[in-house]
């Protein structure tokens, strides 16, 4: 199956009201070129799933910015001076989970889990409306699984047919994304033959991948 889509062709599998998860950190590993293009097609009411919303004008920053989201689930903002604005103004329905906890519920999501239990935000404004389990005399947050309708990430390298290779902290939340959404969309630095990646290097199956960006 080719996998290949232009930047372009990518950009218009997205549609207004979307749920989106963006991988990377602080806009490492965030598909810049495909947010870029979302950002010129003008798709609105769109909900994010991302550790953070960047800077105001990188990468997933720049659709906060841009006025395109309408909810945003994320670890933290204090990064991008708009994403406060907007939340303030309230602009923005902004939901703070703590960053392991959101990894959990992401990778929950694509293990086919019901939830996982977690003590962090016990006594804290995180567990306002959420169930509590207690287990052998200890209480737990049940935090439920988090999916999207896409997942667009970035990579380094990326084979024919779809098997990715990150480096550095561009590889954050960008696994556990790519397994928990119907559609994934990557955006690669590098696209090598099928079989040209050492099978224990691939952090992400091309079996999850579903479009490629090639450039």
């Amino acid at each position: 199956m080719n996998k290949f889509v232009s930047v372009q062709q990518a950009a218009e599998k997205i549609h207004d009201g979307m749920t989106v998860m963006v991988g990377g950190f602080l806009g490492v590993g965030n598909p810049i070129a495909l947010i870029d293009a979302l950002v010129e097609k003008g798709v609105k009411d769109l909900t994010i799933i991302c550790n953070d919303t960047a800077y105001p004008e990188v990468g997933v920053g720049k659709l906060i910015t841009n006025h395109q989201v309408k909810n945003l689930i994320a670890t933290h903002i204090g990064t991008n001076n708009n994403t406060i604005d907007q939340m303030n103004a309230g602009e923005l329905n902004v939901t703070l989970q703590p960053q392991g906890t959101l990894a959990e519920q992401i990778r929950a999501a694509g293990a086919g889990l019901g939830g996982v239990l977690t003590q962090t935000g016990l006594g804290t404004i995180v567990e306002k409306g959420k169930e509590k389990i207690t287990v052998d005399g200890k209480e737990y947050l049940l935090e439920k699984p988090v999916r999207a309708d896409v997942a667009i990430i970035g990579a380094n390298i990326c084979d024919e047919s779809g098997n990715l290779v990150y480096k550095g902290t561009s590889q954050n939340f960008c696994p556990m994304m790519a397994t928990a959404a119907d559609m994934v969309i990557v955006e690669p630095q590098e696209i090598v033959p099928t079989g040209s990646i050492a099978p224990e290097n691939v952090k992400t199956p091309g079996i999850f991948v579903d479009f490629i960006i090639k450039k």
